[in-house]
């Protein structure tokens, strides 16, 4: 299945503000040349809303990445928040999310902090940290098949703000929606670009990075984990950060990994974790 002719990823951050560090773009062609990052529009930083208008510009086939949750877990409990009325499949939900956020930039921290608080751990203040750690299918079969951690949308502390940047996912999915296929609540369409949730620890541990030492922050390792999906040596960067090693090196992985069947169409995934949960691309 050769669908794609180019694959790219955007390294997220659901930071409060408009221009955003954490956020990277990466972006290659068919082929063994390596990726290079797209450099933002305007200013020094990406804002979400240029990821928008850039994704926006784009009609080929392109299989775009983004590493954040399309949606919250919904199976186990059969809700996403419950206990409160909000929708029961993930496009709506995540139009809810879009309506009901007056954040800048496509931010979702009020969501959290404000209108749905009680469900998300903000600290030890909110009880038991356990009480939240409700996972999707496709997290729990990825965490029980030992290939790391994957953590939970309702865990809003520490670094890497996994709820934050999730649901200022889901407004940019939002959208999209009806512009841009985003498997798996979207079929795959036979031609133009789709979108994937993908988890860049996937791509580096196939690139041979132990577990607990996934970040690059140089030019010899980042062009070692190229290597292992063929991908020739980078342009040297400017400066070396996590966000862009880990857009590249997941925008290579992805390349060696668009034509595999298996992966659209995982065992575990029915058309209802589907339709409310979605999936991560690359766990199967």
């Amino acid at each position: 299945m050769e669908r794609f002719t180019r694959f790219a990823v955007a390294d997220w951050s659901g930071a409060k503000g408009s221009n955003h560090p954490g956020i990277a773009l990466a972006v290659c062609s068919t082929g063994n040349a390596a990726p290079e990052l797209v450099l933002p529009p305007r200013g020094k930083y990406w804002s979400r809303e240029e990821i928008l208008e850039w994704l926006l510009a784009q009609d080929d086939d392109l299989l775009f990445g983004i590493d954040c949750c399309f949606a919250p877990p919904y199976v186990t409990r059969g809700a996403y928040l419950p206990g409160d009325d909000v929708p029961v499949d993930a496009r709506s939900f995540r139009a809810h999310v879009d309506a009901l956020c007056e954040d800048i930039d496509l931010g979702a921290a009020s969501f959290l902090e404000s209108h749905y608080r009680r469900h998300f751990y903000f600290g030890a203040a909110d009880g038991r940290k356990a009480d939240f750690m409700h996972l999707r299918v496709c997290e729990a079969l990825y965490n029980a098949g030992g290939g790391g951690k994957a953590s939970t949308v309702y865990d809003a502390i520490g670094a890497a703000q996994v709820a934050k940047a999730s649901f200022a996912g889901m407004r940019l999915l939002s959208r999209l929606d009806g512009r841009m296929a985003i498997w798996p609540f979207d079929p795959l369409p036979p031609s133009g670009p789709v979108i994937v949730e993908i988890y860049a620890q996937i791509a580096a541990r196939a690139a041979g990075m132990r577990k607990g030492r996934s970040k690059i922050r140089d030019a010899n390792t980042l062009d070692v984990a190229l290597a292992a999906f063929g991908s020739a040596p980078h342009t040297p960067l400017s400066h070396y950060t996590d966000h862009a090693t880990d857009a590249l090196i997941t925008a290579a992985w992805m390349r060696t990994q668009a034509n595999r069947a298996e992966l659209w169409h995982p065992l575990t995934m029915t058309p209802d974790i589907a339709r409310t949960e979605g999936w991560t691309f690359g766990v199967s």
